[in-house]
């Protein structure tokens, strides 16, 4: 397997599908060595951006109300 100019590598289907690693899973890099660990993140990091658009497709968890978004939203 090589690492393309742009530092990426694909993950073999088995290993994803064997520790669950599915599309838009976060990950944690770590240097052990001369080794690179590759884990599930603790807790995935969400920008306002995405809880935004969590909360207005009814997947948020946070208590913002539809008027709060709105502030937010246009300053």
């Amino acid at each position: 397997m090589r690492i393309t100019s742009k530092g990426q590598v694909t993950i073999p289907i088995e290993i994803r599908e064997q520790v669950g690693l599915m599309p838009n899973t976060e990950v944690e890099f770590s240097v052990e060595g001369d080794a690179v660990r590759i884990t599930k993140a603790s807790r995935p990091k969400r920008s306002l951006g995405w809880k935004i658009i969590e909360h207005t497709r009814g997947r948020g968890r946070g208590t913002l109300t539809t008027d709060q978004l709105m502030k937010l939203l246009r300053g």
